[in-house]
């Protein structure tokens, strides 16, 4: 299906759980989850966003229901729609922020109260329910990006980390990211070891420069599958790999599926097929 909310028991994400679809998932309760092997603490209304094949685990500390809202990118494309949501960067595709956000009580009751709605349209089946459910995404996705946008806790750029090290690391990191995958280059641009670079860059994101390093050139290549018609050579290419089969690899290794698979199971967007 291109849109379904499920719900399931905490208990069923003890292990990896991912899928080729976009989600929003309803937590309402406390405990700790776990996004592509990093962990993050959750604490009473969280709404966590997932992009495809992201692996999702969670420990909560009492059982508890979990919502997911379910949507493929051809169904509801992100980029497309960028003008009216600003999520892209902000609620999904940000290796530097938490992939979740904590929610007023009634927020989330709303937001909550969206899905219902949607499960409404779903079984209902008429002839406007997609164009509904379409604009309740939309309108979920805006609330939480206003909230995050406004929270200064999740502003994380350059010019609002306090750590000098991580900030200058991460500017780097978006320049050079394609061609420069070794820890090294960038603690030798910045004059200083590799472990003060390390610790600096763990203490702010929660994860080490070689975690980053790999999550960004994963999630270039996830955009260029699902948003041009390049071909895996060329990606692979024009992210620095010389072998294409090391990429293949590369990029298994990090997703759990190839390059090809992803494109298959993701789609290519709609923004690809209007640019042509």
């Amino acid at each position: 299906m291109l849109v379904q909310i499920q719900s399931y028991p905490s208990s069923h994400f003890l292990s990896d759980f991912s899928t080729e679809n976009y989600g929003v998932v309803l937590l309402n309760g406390s405990g700790i989850f776990s996004v592509d092997q990093i962990n993050y603490s959750y604490e009473n209304s969280t709404v966590l966003f997932l992009t495809p094949y992201q692996k999702l685990k969670l420990i909560a500390e009492k059982d508890e229901e979990i919502m997911i809202l379910f949507f493929h990118g051809d169904y509801y494309c992100i980029e497309y729609h960028k003008e009216e949501v600003a999520c892209n960067g902000l609620l999904f595709n940000n290796i530097y922020l938490n992939p979740g956000i904590r929610l007023p009580g009634e927020q989330y009751d709303y937001i909550r109260g969206i899905f219902n709605h949607i499960e409404r349209e779903l079984s209902e089946k008429h002839l406007f329910s997609e164009s509904i459910i379409k604009t309740y995404i939309q309108l979920i996705l805006a609330i939480c990006s206003k909230q995050k946008s406004g929270n200064p806790n999740d502003q994380i750029s350059g010019g609002r980390l306090s750590n000098k090290n991580a900030a200058e690391f991460q500017k780097m990191l978006e320049l050079h990211f394609k061609e420069e995958k070794e820890l090294s280059f960038y603690s030798s641009k910045l004059n200083i070891t590799n472990s003060t670079l390390s610790k600096a860059v763990k203490k702010e994101f929660n994860k080490t420069p070689s975690q980053l390093i790999n999550e960004r050139v994963t999630l270039e290549g996830k955009r260029l599958l699902h948003l041009t018609y390049l071909s895996v050579k060329e990606i692979a290419s024009g992210l620095g790999f010389h072998d294409e089969f090391y990429f293949s690899r590369y990029f298994k290794k990090s997703v759990g599926c190839s390059p090809k698979k992803y494109r298959e199971k993701v789609g290519i967007s709609i923004v690809a097929k209007i640019s042509m």
